[in-house]
């Protein structure tokens, strides 16, 4: 089926009152694993990359300091990559970049071949985040990509996206930012929260989301909404991790809660921290049964370097190389490799299951002009 942007996705989860799972990658295997996951379910796929993680697929292990050249080379080996699949892909498949930085960004994204992309400009001033958005949007669009932009201030810390404390979206500043940028979708502030600290009272807002899709339809602005630190954190994960000798605490977004919102009008729901925390339990339980493989690992001095985290970037960095290509993969590598992508599938289809997205691939592509 074609690669489609995720405009066709997100609104038929709008007008079916469901949500679509947009997962983060940082390896080519994790986005393929994303569309086999969604080609099982026969459901539409959201692959995202934030800004560092293309400067992770573009081969730099530092990659919250990377250069707009390495995230040159991740965004087009990403899309060729993601391009290559959709195109023998029975479901509609997406690329999008999450958390673009600046203009330039969005559009070196959309050069490369993404079909959606995010510029976030909510730290800024409201009137230069119109602005940045609208410039944005423009570009896009004349290049057949799909802009999702952000309002509002989430609390919490994701690579580079970081804020003490939340700002709430105000649903009638949304419908003026909707009008003027032009933008194709909005990630409001209500509620939620990046990263796998979450805390243990967390109360989402619903009222925001149906007084902001209430005000949009009165003004007919035909666009989605979308959340952003909805990680689910499941408990049974950091269990397994943690008896396997980790130190990693958190709560994510209650599942009840986050149900209760999708059919007031969230129509995407961003995961990220829930790949993390499977893939470093993966990685934590292969070296528990294979004690035997932990002196010659490149893996494993690296994964245990920190009990309290679950970045799996950082234990992967000596094969960064050979991951981001496809090429020169060793023994160790090819048994890791299937560990990775066993992660993200638990949590696609996990995911894809409780919002509701299964079986809407052939319909989606109905609406596909």
């Amino acid at each position: 089926m074609p690669y489609v942007s995720s405009d066709y996705i997100l609104k038929y989860a709008r007008d079916h009152k469901i949500a679509h799972g947009a997962f983060n990658v940082n390896t080519l295997i994790q986005a393929k694993a994303i569309i086999e996951a969604c080609e099982e379910l026969r459901c539409g796929a959201i692959i995202q990359v934030a800004e560092p993680g293309l400067a992770y697929i573009g081969g730099n292990p530092d990659f919250l300091n990377g250069t707009m050249e390495e995230k040159k080379l991740g965004a087009k080996r990403i899309a060729k990559y993601v391009k290559k699949l959709a195109e023998k892909s029975p479901i509609p498949v997406s690329l999008h970049l999450d958390h673009g930085r600046s203009y330039e960004s969005a559009k070196m994204c959309v050069d490369a071949g993404f079909n959606s992309v995010m510029i976030d400009g909510s730290a800024l001033p409201y009137e230069e985040n119109v602005k940045l958005a609208k410039k944005v949007a423009t570009y896009a669009h004349k290049h057949g990509a799909v802009v999702e932009a952000e309002l509002g201030v989430l609390a919490g810390v994701e690579d580079h996206v970081f804020a003490a404390s939340s700002t709430y979206t105000n649903p009638i500043t949304a419908v003026d930012f909707l009008k003027r940028t032009g933008v194709d979708s909005l990630a409001i502030s209500y509620g939620t929260k990046h990263g796998a600290v979450k805390g243990d009272n967390v109360k989402l807002r619903k009222e925001i989301v149906i007084a902001t899709m209430e005000n949009m339809m009165h003004e007919e602005i035909d666009a989605t909404l979308v959340s952003h630190g909805s990680s689910l954190v499941p408990q049974y994960i950091l269990n397994e991790i943690n008896a396997l000798g980790g130190e990693v605490g958190g709560h994510g977004i209650p599942l009840d809660q986050l149900r209760e919102v999708i059919p007031a009008g969230i129509s995407k729901i961003n995961m990220d921290t829930d790949i993390r925390l499977a893939t470093t339990r993966n990685l934590l339980e292969y070296f528990d049964q294979h004690k035997e493989k932990r002196e010659t690992s490149k893996i494993y001095p690296l994964l245990i370097a920190d009990r309290k985290s679950f970045e799996y970037r950082k234990y992967l960095k000596e094969y960064i190389n050979e991951l981001e290509t496809n090429k020169g993969w060793n023994e160790e590598l090819n048994e890791i490799a299937p560990l990775l992508v066993l992660a993200v599938k638990e949590i696609v289809l996990s995911a894809s299951s409780y919002f509701g997205s299964v079986g809407d691939a052939v319909e989606i592509m109905k609406t596909v002009k």
